[in-house]
């Protein structure tokens, strides 16, 4: 007979269908928001945990860069029906690589122009330009996300 392990989702994982951020996942959560919003703050609108309105359920990305929006300052939708350019996914140790990459299906779909798996175990970046093509960037190089311009330095990332 197997034992059955009771794990209650907390409400974050509930809400947002993803597993909670560790330490880990935090660190380059907010190192990727700080190296976007450093080099390209006059280019995109960076922000972290943007529900978007996805089908069926809506997904909130770890990170969104829109072009430059105004912000709305309260009368904002609580799920955003446009698009940002781009959505970075952190994978968390309870995700597999397969749902990763079926959340960038779901981003594509959506008219995201490029998304970025982040994978903390290898010091890596997917970045994918479209439904199953990408290039892979490790530290200690510098990723280059040719859609959008971006460069960023891989060891800040994972500092």
């Amino acid at each position: 007979m197997e034992a059955v392990i009771d794990q209650a989702l907390s409400a974050y994982e509930l809400e947002r269908s993803k597993p909670m951020p560790n330490l880990t996942h935090g660190s380059i959560q907010a190192n990727l928001v700080f190296e976007l919003k450093t080099a390209y703050r006059n280019q995109f609108r960076i922000a972290s945990e943007v529900t978007l309105a996805t089908q069926p359920d809506g997904s909130t990305p770890d990170v969104v860069a829109y072009p430059l929006i105004p912000l709305g300052f309260g009368d904002e939708p609580a799920r955003r029906t446009d698009a940002p350019l781009l959505c970075i996914e952190i994978q968390s140790p309870s995700q597999s690589l397969e749902q990763m990459v079926e959340k960038t299906t779901i981003y594509f779909s959506f008219g995201v122009r490029s998304c970025w798996i982040v994978v903390p175990a290898v010091k890596g970046v997917f970045v994918y330009d479209q439904p199953g093509h990408y290039q892979f960037f490790h530290e200690p190089g510098m990723l280059h996300d040719a859609i959008l311009d971006i460069k960023l330095d891989l060891p800040a990332v994972f500092a």
